[in-house]
């Protein structure tokens, strides 16, 4: 296959069936970094100075993430770029991606802050996957990691959070909220278009770059990251949607497009139910932003406790937003 830029003739790397493509690997690269600074400026238009967060783990999304902020946004006068990472103190699995988290912001210069769920939430993944095994660990993993971070970013002043979410992760997240009758839940999500009392702005830089393409990116400009898998990911609710997922778009490319589309056009009425499920309130127990009286983070800390907590503790598997 020959690439199918015009005047290019070279040899494809990669074929992108949603959009009738082939691309040899200097326009492979350059497609990548055309989209992430397409979702930059539309995501974030306002950006003019400040501190923006970057969510590290240490995984290819994330140090792709990163590199390719560093390279749009790096050299903006006023902006100041800093890396969180989040250790949820899984054995085995988080000690080996920190590490080439902190090579990367190294070799790109960018401040670098590490903070475990012991310091955040008072224990860590491991633990409470066995004091509660009857919980899906990325329940709870995710609540706390999601809080962590966000508070993270407060503390460095960050006026926007980027993450390393590429197509796959959110078109994922869009189909199992509309599969469990959660559509209140698609505002919520990254990227956000409006303010959130208490919550940093979440955005997406690779959310038009699938999952695949951010891997061959990775590999192709020699960024270090972890191939690991968690040991508690195949219990992921998750998994299902992203199977699902896969087929759909290997039979109709482009659905990964389309359901990003889909919420899209849902917003303007998600937006517009001031007083919906959507609107956020304030934990009871901690303060911090919540969908319902007490958040889950504070559910699943209530429930170590030996305390009642099934009522808050309702959607099963992952769920990143």
């Amino acid at each position: 296959m020959e690439c199918t830029q015009k005047g290019c003739g070279g040899r494809a790397l990669i074929d992108q069936p949603y959009a009738g493509a082939h691309l040899c690997a200097a326009h492979f690269r350059a497609s990548v970094v055309e989209r992430a600074r397409r979702e930059l400026h539309h995501q974030a238009p306002r950006l003019k100075g400040g501190t923006l967060a970057l969510a590290l783990s240490g995984g290819k999304d994330s140090a792709v993430m990163t590199t390719l902020v560093h390279r749009i946004l790096g050299g903006r006068q006023g902006l100041q770029l800093v890396a969180l990472t989040v250790d949820e103190g899984i054995e085995g699995y988080r000690a080996e991606t920190i590490a080439p988290a902190r090579k990367l912001c190294r070799t790109l210069g960018i401040e670098h802050v590490v903070r475990s769920f012991e310091q955040v939430v008072g224990t860590t993944t491991d633990a409470t996957s066995a004091a509660l095994p009857e919980e899906i660990p990325c329940s709870f993993c995710g609540v706390w990691r999601r809080r962590a971070l966000n508070q993270m970013a407060r503390e460095v002043g960050a006026v926007r959070l980027s993450m390393g979410f590429n197509l796959d992760d959110l078109a994922q997240t869009v189909l199992m909220n509309l599969a469990r009758g959660e559509p209140h839940r698609l505002r919520q999500m990254a990227p956000h278009v409006e303010p959130q009392a208490g919550l940093v702005p979440r955005i997406a830089p690779l959310a038009m770059v699938p999952e695949r393409e951010v891997y061959l990116y990775a590999r192709l400009e020699g960024l270090p990251f972890d191939h690991a898998v968690c040991p508690h990911a195949s219990r992921a609710g998750r998994n299902v949607f992203r199977e699902v997922l896969w087929r759909l778009e290997e039979a109709v490319p482009g659905t990964r497009h389309a359901l990003l589309r889909t919420r899209e056009k849902l917003l303007p009425l998600l937006l517009s139910d001031e007083g919906g499920a959507g609107s956020p309130h304030r934990c009871r127990t901690c303060g911090e932003p919540s969908s319902g009286e007490v958040c889950r983070p504070c559910a699943y800390r209530e429930a170590l406790s030996g305390l009642t907590a099934s009522d808050f503790i309702s959607a099963p598997g992952s769920g990143r937003t």
